[in-house]
């Protein structure tokens, strides 16, 4: 991404013309979609409805426009880095240049289901069929070096992103019809070819990368210089693996925009790599790092009993979130034969002990997973199928089974325990009627031979932890699970080929999930390397839902077709359902303060800053 003067750097000209984007020069912007009609400019979009603030609004309800700018701040990642650059399979990268570095055309709130308010992108035309959609960009906005955001920019960006960039990106920009370049400050998307009601928005959220000073070549590569953007940091240093320090520009042309008020108010911020878990704990003990959201029950049980914290330097919350937790679960790769057969996934996941797991690993701090949606009103246990979701799910009549469409159905599991036999004889009949058959103390198929085996893949010590007690139980079933823990680098290559027999991950969701649902779950991307699907879900059903998803007109389709998705998700057992932190528990440098208003989607660090001396 950096610029290469022996390269071509003016990519943007050449992709226009052999890509074919449509230039028109007209006379203003507010002749920006003459294709539809007169325009009607808004200063913002949600997915459904009507934003919840007014064009007029000064700044964001959770972010304080009041607090002071400077000092630093230094957050901690488990594990390593050798690229920069998050657009790629290739590479580990860390979130620096997205979230501080490279801006979106808009601004999302943290407060809302999905909704986009003026950043890069002054205004928004969209028509009630959302058959296009039209940026008119801020005449303000520079990027670091000085240079315009134009409407080349943003379509070089679409189009980089669209043909080389990960197949999120390629999935959903490929619906896009055609591009055509208006003015320097003008860009429509035609598109008249999709039901995807989604995909305005996640135009609107696409980053813009300078065509100046950047090339196709260099984009498809792993690099670890700074990128030029327009955001409010830039990179300032960058040791690979170890540390990566960002500085705030003082010239940032969107300070005073309310979408950006009182938000990235460190003068520094610095990224810390440990990797080891432990080490990263120990670090922030002694003062290392000054933010840590604790994932860990024991941990916050009885880790948090040292000076710093005794002396005052660091504080400890627990923070009510109205946040969807998602998806936390043990993942079967089904792409695997010895995972392909339903009934082995609904035995293994009878045999996870989550009340054992709780009371003796968790200190009954966590709450059981039961839903891909799980906090939020569009799970689906605990209620019936409303008709619209029996519509939905007609054309599949074995997608979803009847406990789980009447919402009687709760994850199965052991009774706490620890030796619950009769949800181990519920187990081994499931076994048993695949095929599988017990000789000796070892589980193996009744045809082959072979030994029930797999391994589950960790990347952390608390991954194995918890694998390692779920290996426990299903030895006493004869079945060989072996716990391998390998370093970050190689643990993100091996899931991005998919490159394993069991994980543990977390989806985790927003209150508006969307075309993400299709990189998690669609045929499609089962077999495209570096989607997230990494269950290897095809089923038509999962499709069907998904797409109803999308174009769903209102809120209320819109929540029949999620929890439609949910029941035929929770049916095919690709995940066992495990566990999730009721609150947010926060421990951090006593001398950060953060917004009294918690937003939906949390307490992301540009809303924090350090109280002054």
């Amino acid at each position: 991404m950096p610029r290469h003067v022996s390269r071509c750097t003016v990519f943007a000209m050449h992709c226009a013309l052999a890509l074919g984007l449509a230039v028109a020069t007209l006379l203003g912007g507010d002749q920006a979609a003459a294709q539809d009609g007169p325009v009607t400019w808004s200063h913002g979009i949600a997915m459904h409805g009507e934003p919840a603030l007014p064009a007029d609004f000064s700044h964001f309800p959770y972010a304080n426009p009041d607090a002071p700018k400077g000092g630093r701040f230094t957050r901690a990642l488990h594990g390593t880095f050798d690229s920069l650059n998050t657009y790629i399979v290739r590479g580990v990268a860390p979130d620096a240049v997205p979230n501080y570095v490279l801006e979106p055309l808009m601004a999302r709130s943290l407060d809302e289901p999905f909704s986009l308010y003026p950043l890069l992108a002054e205004a928004v035309a969209l028509p009630d069929d959302r058959s296009s959609i039209t940026f008119r960009l801020n005449p303000a906005a520079r990027f670091a070096d000085g240079e315009p955001v134009t409407a080349h920019d943003v379509a070089f960006s679409f189009e980089t992103l669209r043909e080389y960039g990960r197949p999120y990106f390629r999935a959903n920009y490929g619906q896009v019809s055609e591009v055509e370049i208006i003015d320097d400050r003008t860009i429509r998307f035609d598109l008249s070819q999709t039901d995807d009601r989604e995909l305005p928005l996640l135009l609107g959220l696409m980053r813009v990368m300078p065509a100046h000073a950047m090339d196709a070549e260099t984009f498809q590569t792993t690099f670890l210089e700074g990128p030029i953007g327009s955001g409010p940091y830039m990179v300032s240093d960058v040791r690979p693996g170890e540390r990566l320090t960002l500085t705030r520009r003082e010239d940032y042309w969107g300070a005073d925009l309310p979408s950006r008020r009182g938000k990235y108010n460190f003068d520094t911020i610095r990224y810390e790599f440990f990797r080891d878990g432990n080490t990263m704990f120990e670090a922030f003990k002694t003062g290392l790092y000054d933010l840590r959201i604790e994932n860990d029950a024991t941990r916050w049980a009885t880790g948090y009993d040292f000076p710093g914290l005794n002396d005052g330097l660091i504080v400890r919350a627990e923070v009510p979130i109205d946040q969807p937790r998602g998806m936390n679960g043990f993942v079967f790769n089904t792409r695997r034969d010895l995972f392909s057969d339903i009934r082995v996934r609904e035995a293994l996941t009878a045999l996870f002990d989550f009340e054992w797991v709780n009371r003796n690993l968790s200190y009954g701090l966590m709450a059981r997973t039961q839903s891909y949606f799980e906090g939020s009103e569009l799970a689906s246990t605990g209620h019936s199928a409303t008709e619209a979701e029996r519509t939905l799910l007609a054309p599949f009549p074995d997608a979803v089974r009847p406990g789980i469409m009447d919402g009687t159905w709760q994850p199965p599991g052991p009774d706490g325990s620890g030796r619950d036999r009769a949800m181990a004889r519920f187990a081994m009949n499931l076994l048993a009627d695949a095929g599988w058959r017990l000789d000796g103390n070892a589980l193996r198929h009744s045809a082959s031979g072979e030994p029930f085996a797999f391994e589950f893949l960790a990347v952390s010590r608390t991954q194995e932890r918890l694998a390692l007690n779920y290996a426990q139980n299903l030895r006493r079933l004869g079945i060989d699970m072996r716990v391998r823990i390998v370093d970050d680098a190689q643990y993100w290559r091996r899931l991005a080929s998919f490159d394993f027999d069991m994980i543990e991950w977390t989806w985790g969701v927003s209150a508006s999930p969307g075309n993400e649902q299709r990189n998690r779950w669609s045929s499609v991307a089962a077999q495209n390397d570096g989607s997230l699907n990494f269950a290897g879900a095809q089923e038509p059903a999962i499709d069907a839902m998904i797409d109803a998803m999308l174009e769903a007109h209102d809120r209320e389709e819109f929540v029949a077709a999620v929890r439609a998705l949910d029941r035929v998700l929770l049916s095919g057992f690709y995940a066992i359902p495990l566990m999730h932190q009721p609150d947010l528990w926060l421990a951090n440098d006593a001398g950060l303060r953060r917004p009294d208003a918690v937003p939906m989607m949390g307490l992301p660090p540009e809303l924090w800053w350090r109280e002054s001396e």
